[in-house]
């Protein structure tokens, strides 16, 4: 039997990572062996990982919230050429 789920989160809990439920959010991007990606794809995830697109991220009503300025600089780095 499964024990009972734990409380609801707070943001602060979600942030310092201590809650054991969160999830992120993924967008895969295919990318063809050898190719730079497509700059229009990249500016996109550049606008997503913006403090705009995390804000528009934030204000839905489902509880999402914006990434880390840790995450968010890790998932730019990716984005380098």
């Amino acid at each position: 039997m499964i024990g009972p789920l734990p409380h609801a989160a707070t943001a602060e809990e979600i942030v310092a990572g201590s809650y054991p439920y969160d999830r992120y959010l993924y967008i895969n991007v295919q990318l063809v062996p050898g190719r730079p990606m497509d700059p229009f794809v990249k500016e996109y995830l550049r606008l997503v990982l913006s403090r705009e697109g995390q804000g528009a991220i934030a204000a839905e009503a489902h509880g999402y919230l914006p990434l880390s300025t840790r995450e968010v600089a890790e998932e730019l780095a990716k984005l380098q050429d």
